[in-house]
């Protein structure tokens, strides 16, 4: 610490005799020290800390009120911030009584009267430097915490573009635009606020939604682009779509594909429990998939697909709801019909993803499925709906 920073230092004395009051100014001037404001009215001192953020109190605690104790209550927030108010006590009382109490209020060191100047000098100097280098390492934590905030939200929008083109790679194999997955993650989004989910799984599920298909980049090209109904063989092709995106997914660190691998996996289930790969029923299906499920078949239903011409926008609607307690759940089917249906075959609009930080408590609870991979690996013989073919 450079001597210059120290004699720099904004200096505050409070005590109500002028003669100390003099002594100290003469002994700090001498010094160098170019900023000391001095009072002999105690009760002048929390305003003077106020106006003046000094680096150093000296408070003399023998006063009229209020005496040091009263003043230091006073500042007590200031000794206790994460660069606390040095108090040098200033005093002629050196009962142990009078120093215990004064530490225990936050004073950091004590003076006694007569000033002894060297004392008074190594003791104030020593004060401000710890001060001095209390605030620089602050600042400097500040700065490294604001770099890691940067690079956090570097990576976090990394993985989250990544993530996206992935979703839209798969979806290229049997849409040209590729705006299914992003269509599915708001249709997601708004369902799970209409069903007044927290905030934090509304975000998780708008992110993850669109990866609900990415297991189709491993289906075969005479499978997925089949311009007609499937046999009963391509359909079990087909089905694997969940079992490869789970797979793509696994094993991740990451709580954005945890989740993204939880829907992949259930997105397909019914909520009769005729659904695949699992043949899970109602509330044993993750609610994560349960909403994809609707979001995904109605978008499936009112766009062109290689085995079937787009449905009006009604009959997709009533076809929701002729499956709800069979197909899907009748909660979702219910935050369904209050949605502006219409809108939702709108493209979503670009950069529209949710870059905030992911929530991993928030995932790990959605995610807590335990027994899901080991009834997926029991297989399914169960067939594909009509309405499932998406």
């Amino acid at each position: 610490m450079k001597e210059a920073a120290v004699k720099q230092a904004k200096v505050v004395v409070v005590d109500d005799n002028e003669g100390n009051v003099l002594v100290l100014e003469a002994l700090l001037a001498r010094w160098g020290c170019s900023q000391v404001t001095s009072t002999t009215d105690s009760s002048t001192a929390v305003a003077l800390c106020e106006r003046i953020e000094p680096d150093i109190l000296l408070l003399d605690l023998q006063m009229p009120t209020p005496d040091g104790f009263q003043v230091m209550e006073m500042l007590e927030a200031r000794m206790k911030a994460e660069v606390p108010l040095p108090v040098l006590v200033l005093t002629g009382d050196v009962s142990l009584e009078v120093k215990r109490r004064a530490l225990s209020m936050g004073a950091a060191d004590f003076l006694t009267k007569p000033f002894d100047p060297v004392e008074v000098r190594s003791r104030v100097a020593n004060l401000v430097k710890t001060r001095l280098l209390q605030k620089e390492l602050t600042s400097h934590n500040a700065i490294l915490e604001e770099r890691v905030r940067e690079r956090t939200g570097d990576f976090e929008r990394a993985e989250l573009e990544v993530l996206e083109r992935l979703a839209r790679a798969a979806e290229f194999r049997d849409d040209d635009t590729g705006e299914h997955t992003q269509r599915v993650g708001h249709t997601v989004g708004l369902l799970a606020e209409g069903m007044l989910l927290p905030a934090p799984t509304v975000r998780l599920l708008r992110l993850a939604a669109p990866l609900h298909d990415v297991g189709k980049i491993g289906v075969p090209d005479g499978v997925l682009l089949k311009p007609g109904k499937l046999t009963s063989e391509e359909f079990e092709v087909m089905k694997t779509h969940v079992s490869i995106g789970g797979s793509i997914l696994s094993r991740s660190q990451s709580p954005l594909l945890r989740l993204g691998e939880q829907i992949a996996l259930s997105h397909h289930e019914r909520w009769d429990g005729t659904g695949y790969p699992a043949g899970l029923g109602g509330e044993e299906i993750p609610v994560t998939g349960r909403i994809v499920a609707v979001a995904d078949v109605f978008d499936a239903l009112t766009h062109d697909r290689p085995y079937k011409e787009a449905w009006p926008v009604d009959e997709a609607v009533a076809e929701i709801g002729r499956q709800s307690g069979r197909q899907f759940d009748p909660g979702v089917v219910e935050a369904f019909g209050a949605l502006d249906h219409a809108a939702l075959l709108a493209s979503p609009a670009a950069g529209g993803q949710d870059s905030t930080q992911i929530p991993a408590r928030e995932a790990d609870r959605l995610v807590a499925v335990p027994d899901l991979e080991r009834r997926i690996a029991a297989g399914s013989d169960l067939q594909l709906t009509a309405a499932e073919g998406s």
